[in-house]
């Protein structure tokens, strides 16, 4: 019997696998911060690679400094930070995974201290942040003000992204993701509640997308035309006045046009007080939704936790793909549970743990 979860899926030049990725989780970890990857991040990535992912997606990695969320991210803007990915990159490929990358700026959600610390909002300029920018003079709740960009600005935002996905493939990548999601900046953009521009932008669903148009166009014309692009969309800000599920299905389709091949939907992020009625599976009716109406493969993601409920959303067409989080933090090796689960033969446990084999 076959299960849909562990078929493979090819992507252009790409053929990962099977459908149990690993999602963008932010460590917080380069303390040096510096943005250059360190050995937390290659033990981190790595087991997951080992434990069966079909594909292993770095966190939110900056494409400039001011675009991380903390002092502590990731980055992906010079090249000691693109050498000290390849080793990471290498090992997940040793396994037989696949390596993706998620490009992000944060926008107005830059610069802030980590999750697990006291103080929580902006870190000031003195204490190692920066002054944030957004598409409007409007801070996020609890947050520093941004500086509004220039159309200029925006413009060699789009050139800052295609060069980190340059040197995503100079360092092994197999993929790029495109954050455009959880209120950073890109999202900002697409969110009429923190986009209130009067020029090319701003105002109209067509303006406010056409920052994420230019990225599209300017990271495909930099990897070309065997290389998957996704992107990560937030399919609602849950309040009323904000993006909706109709815009983003629109959206969606234009970012097909211009390139992308899958569109992982998520949800929120935008508004801190949002009322999000977070549960198993909570996500997956958008990522359906936009599948239908978009005419993209979609990713799901949100509280996938358990094999079969992960194989019925690929196997009933609601997503192509699944990304799971806190579940692969829980347990590494998920996928190989899945599949002893799943009664699933994979030829790819590592031999080392062979005697730790579950029969039936």
């Amino acid at each position: 019997m076959t299960h849909a979860l562990f078929e493979p899926i090819t992507i252009r030049d790409l053929t990962v696998r099977n459908r149990i990725w690993v999602s963008p989780m932010c460590q917080y970890s380069v303390e040096a911060q510096d943005g250059v990857p360190t050995p937390w991040h290659l033990v981190h990535l790595g087991s997951f690679a080992k434990g069966g992912a079909g594909a292993v997606v770095v966190e939110a990695t900056g494409v400039v400094p001011e675009g991380r969320i903390s002092p502590q991210d990731l980055g992906l803007w010079n090249d000691e930070q693109r050498d000290a990915f390849r080793p990471i990159v290498d090992f997940i490929h040793s396994q037989g995974a696949a390596a993706g990358v998620q490009l992000a700026h944060a926008g107005r959600k830059a610069s802030t201290f980590r999750p697990w610390e006291s103080t929580r909002g902006s870190v000031p300029v003195e204490d190692g942040g920066w002054q944030t920018v957004a598409p409007s003079p409007e801070a996020f709740d609890g947050y520093a003000v941004p500086r509004e960009l220039a159309a200029e600005d925006v413009r060699v935002l789009a050139l800052s992204f295609a060069a980190s996905a340059r040197r995503a493939i100079e360092a092994g990548f197999d993929l790029v993701e495109v954050h455009a999601a959880h209120g950073y900046l890109l999202h900002q953009f697409l969110s009429p509640l923190s986009n209130h521009r009067e020029d090319q932008y701003g105002g109209s669903l067509e303006n406010r997308a056409r920052a994420l148009l230019e990225v599209l166009d300017a990271i495909r014309a930099e990897v070309g035309d065997g290389f998957p692009v996704v992107v990560r969309f937030s399919a609602t800000d849950w309040v009323d006045g904000g993006l909706t599920l109709e815009e983003t299905t629109q959206v969606a389709r234009w970012a097909a046009e211009h390139g992308a091949d899958l569109a992982d939907v998520s949800t929120g992020g935008n508004v801190a007080s949002a009322p999000i009625p977070v549960g198993p599976g909570y996500q997956v009716p958008f990522a359906a939704a936009v599948k239908r109406d978009a005419g993209i493969g979609t990713i799901a993601v949100g509280m996938i936790s358990e094999g079969f409920q992960a194989e019925q959303i690929v196997a009933t067409g609601q997503a192509d793909v699944v990304m799971v989080g806190r579940e692969f933090l829980r347990d590494p090796s998920f996928p190989l549970r899945v599949a002893v689960e799943l009664g699933v033969h994979v030829d790819y446990e590592p031999q080392q743990y062979h005697r730790a084999r579950v029969t039936a």
